[in-house]
């Protein structure tokens, strides 16, 4: 396989993991989406944008 291939492979693979966890846990993954912007996203499917005014880590 090409080496970009595998690459992108393991990025979509750990996405994958970091959502799994999180819904094991009970909390949220966060992510910068195609427009830049980054996403706070719970494992009940809600998204909310991370703002520089959003300082809480639980």
């Amino acid at each position: 396989m090409d080496s970009i291939q595998d690459l992108q492979k393991l990025i979509k693979l750990t996405g994958d993991r970091a959502k799994l966890d999180a819904k094991a846990n009970d909390t949220y993954i966060v992510y910068k989406n195609a427009q830049g912007q980054m996403i706070k996203e719970y494992n009940n499917g809600h998204m909310i944008p991370v703002t520089g005014h959003d300082s809480s880590h639980a």
